[in-house]
């Protein structure tokens, strides 16, 4: 059957055939030993079904551990086991399925995922993912709290539990998600970023109570410590675990050493708040009534001084030197009026010996012409000229009835 004609149209492969074909293609393959997370264990009459996912990627295949088998393993598995498996694939002929069969199981060695886990943790280190200076302060009195858990877990009662105790009107909002196995990693990192973009949400708890190295390993993802980075709402990371740090305790703003110690953390306790502001108002008011005694004090003091004690020695001083001073003012004005009378005096005096009245009452006259000019010259005025002459009490009207010679300033 082997050397059979390859198929056509017209002389096709019977089902048989080709079955048998791809089993002993398939066969060839051999065995070949494989790395992943167990995320399926089912046992049944002794067979173990299970599945096995690729650590970075989304594939999965499908095995079978045959009873007899198992019974060879040293240690036992459970589902999140990382293991190393020795698998075989196999074609059913009758049924035209293929199976993966498992000859070896093994666990991982811790060393291996240690130096994993040391190598990514100093590569997110050195990228700044795990610096102080980005961890962000919680809030003194959050709104409201975002929590991560397990549903029903012992974590999530702890959590709610102390916080009430500490504060009872905290609020919450509970975000549920599996916190190991397959899917905890993007569950967890899915609920973080749910309760991230609520703007009530002022920090976020991720809580689990506790477990061993393998299952806390979901809380060293890469994607999901990238993903916490990112966020911008304080997080606080209770894993509860003290011997092994999982890398989210590297990038959370705060880690707790159990969900218990978040709680405590985050909420303030009221009666320890209570008696804070009562000794602050009792030191305030300590302050205020040493500073206003104080003040009385001083006050009293002041009072006590001589220049307050009889006031009216202020007024009399003063009244003394303010008569004094009006006195003083007086005679300078006095003086200053005697000044301006005798200046006074003098310019009116000044001013009459100057005044064109003054000269003539002293017997002169002016001679002025018809067209209202002043006679200054005897040439200027020929017989019969009509004169204007203005004495020192009027006028008069004359006319010239000679012209004499000219009389010289000595005259």
């Amino acid at each position: 059957m082997s050397d059979a004609a390859p198929p056509t149209l017209d002389a096709p492969w019977p089902v048989a055939l080709l079955s048998t074909k791809l089993k002993g293609w398939i066969e060839r393959l051999g065995t070949a030993w494989v790395e992943g997370e167990i995320t399926q264990w089912s046992v049944r009459a002794g067979t173990v079904y299970g599945k096995l996912k690729d650590l970075e990627q989304d594939v999965t295949i499908s095995f079978t551990l045959w009873s007899s088998v198992r019974a060879r393993l040293k240690s036992d598995f459970k589902q999140g086991d990382r293991v190393i498996a020795l698998v075989k694939p196999t074609w059913w002929v009758k049924g035209g399925s293929l199976t993966m069969e498992a000859y070896d199981l093994r666990h991982v060695g811790l060393g291996d995922l240690l130096e994993r886990l040391e190598r990514l943790r100093q590569q997110l280190g050195a990228e700044g993912l795990f610096s102080a200076a980005r961890k962000r302060p919680l809030p003194f009195l959050p709104r409201r709290i975002g929590l991560v858990t397990g549903k029903d877990s012992d974590a999530e009662k702890d959590v709610l539990r102390n916080a009430q105790l500490r504060w009872p009107a905290v609020e919450f909002r509970v975000a549920y998600a599996s916190v190991q196995g397959d899917r905890a990693a993007s569950e967890v990192l899915g609920a973080i970023r749910a309760l991230d973009a609520d703007p009530t949400i002022d920090v976020i708890i991720v809580a689990r109570g506790g477990g061993d190295f393998q299952n806390l390993l979901v809380f060293s993802d890469e994607k999901l410590v990238r993903g916490v980075a990112a966020i911008t709402t304080p997080l606080v990371s209770a894993i509860g675990h003290e011997a092994d740090r999982p890398l989210l305790d590297e990038v959370a703003d705060l880690r707790a050493s159990t969900p218990t110690d978040a709680a405590k953390r985050v909420v303030p306790d009221v009666a320890e708040e209570l008696a804070r502001v009562g000794q602050a108002r009792s030191r305030m008011r300590s302050a205020l009534t040493s500073r206003v005694t104080g003040e009385i004090d001083r006050l009293e003091h002041i009072r006590s001084r001589p220049a307050l004690a009889q006031h009216t020695w202020i007024v009399d001083t003063r009244a003394e030197e303010l008569a004094r001073w009006v006195v003083r003012s007086e005679e300078l004005l006095h003086r200053c009026l005697e000044r301006a009378e005798r200046s006074t005096a003098e310019l009116a005096t000044q001013l009459r010996a100057l005044s064109p009245q003054r000269t003539l009452q002293r017997g002169y006259a002016i001679a002025q012409l018809p067209d209202g000019r002043a006679l200054r010259s005897a040439a200027d005025a020929a017989p019969g000229t009509a004169l204007l002459l203005t004495v020192a009490d009027g006028r008069l009207s004359t006319t010239v009835d000679a012209v004499e010679g000219s009389v010289s300033p000595t005259d």
